[in-house]
Formats: C-alpha cells, structure tokens, sequence
C-alpha cells in the first residue's frame, strides 16, 4: 500500500515490482500476489489495461490509519482507558497534532480562548455598556442591532 499511496494514481504490477527491487530481491508473482489480495480486500479497486492491472488506493492513508484506530478502539473493554494510555504514548509534536485536529473537528466557535488578563471592572464586562462623558461606548463586537456578535 505504501507504494500505490506513495505514487497517487493507478499503478502497474512492474511499477511496484521495479520501484521495490531497489532496495531487495523480490519476484514478480509476489507483487501480483500481494495487489490481488489488496484488491480482494477492499483497500485498492483495479482496472484492466491491456493484459494488465492498473490499482489505486481506494481511501487516503490518513483515511486507513483513522479506520485502523478506530477498530482498535472499539474492541477496548475501556476506551476511556485506551485513549488515556493513547496519549500518554504520544511525543509532544504528536500531541499538539491532536490539538490542532480536535480544533478542526469542532470548528472555531467550540474553541475556548486562552484566559485573558485580570477582569475588567463590573460596569465593563461583556453585553454591557458603558457610559463615558455622555457617550455610549459598545462592547468590542457589538453593534446596537446585533448584541453579542
């Protein structure tokens, strides 16, 4: 799989097999063998070109590992515990990797900001406002017509 995600278009049999015997010996029914399976599986569709295979990855590699994790999850008899022990695994990069995915999953509006400075005084907190010299001074994102936006 890593090659046909590797590549991002339909791939050969011979593309795979000449790009992995870079690196060892392999055999030709091998790679046949092994794409086949994938295709049987699900996780790569194929069409025919001449005598020939083309496959392609049917989901991401993101997509994969998602599904891989959310399998191993669901078998967990705790998956409160799962996670817990999850995370405690993670690296740092990995973690704030997380954070930035929660962020996205929830949207902009589910994400609380970081405590400001000391409080205003009462007479300036949020939805209020405040009269000075003889003006009314709007609360930052207010506007008369549309309070609390």
């Amino acid at each position: 799989m890593t090659r046909v995600w590797k590549w991002n278009r339909p791939v050969t049999v011979r593309e795979v097999l000449e790009d992995l015997q870079r690196e060892r010996s392999i055999a030709y029914t091998t790679v046949m063998t092994v794409l086949d399976n994938l295709h049987q599986k699900g996780w790569v569709r194929r069409e025919a070109e001449g005598r020939a295979y083309r496959y392609e990855a049917v989901s991401t590699r993101a997509a994969y590992a998602a599904a891989l994790m959310n399998e191993a999850w669901s078998q967990s008899d705790n998956p409160a515990a799962a996670l817990v022990a999850f995370f405690g695994m993670m690296s740092e990069e990995q973690r704030q990797a997380l954070t930035d995915a929660v962020r996205i999953v929830q949207g902009p509006e589910a994400v609380k900001p970081e405590p400001a400075a000391p409080a205003a005084p009462a007479a300036e907190t949020v939805g209020e406002s405040v009269e000075s010299s003889g003006e009314t001074q709007e609360t930052p994102g207010e506007s008369p017509d549309r309070p609390g936006r």
